[in-house]
């Protein structure tokens, strides 16, 4: 339960810069928020995937779990340095080519790394108690 908001955060802030980027729509000002609470949340998210990560068995649910770490991480630190970039003196400021392809990459990251969680729980039933 607790991967949905980061997802959503994360989401929703690549498409607020990419609004603002391709359609010329003042969006940016919400992607720092958004990134930022993405980040805070997906804290506890990850504590819970290291405890589920503990206990999946040798075999493919373990590799799928090595992957989904892996990707999840990378998107982690593309979405963290996208925001560092970002901010002056406490402040956002509006998308640049750098950020657009940090948040792209993020993006394509994020989504890969998600459905490999998908398949961990409603394939491997990895979490399912």
């Amino acid at each position: 339960m607790l991967v949905h908001f980061p997802i959503a955060c994360w989401s929703l802030a690549t498409a607020a810069d990419f609004a603002t980027l391709v359609f010329d729509m003042p969006l940016w000002q919400w992607s720092a928020g958004l990134i930022a609470v993405g980040c805070l949340v997906s804290l506890p998210a990850m504590i819970a995937g290291f405890y589920e990560f503990s206990r999946i068995a040798e075999g493919p649910a373990l590799r799928d779990g090595y992957w989904h770490m892996g990707l999840m991480s990378v998107a982690f630190l593309l979405f963290v340095t996208r925001l560092l970039l970002r901010m002056d003196h406490m402040q956002a400021t509006p998308p640049n080519a750098v950020s657009g392809v940090l948040m792209a990459s993020g993006f394509v990251v994020l989504a890969l790394g998600g459905w490999l969680g998908g398949r961990l729980v409603y394939g491997h039933g990895v979490g399912r108690h």
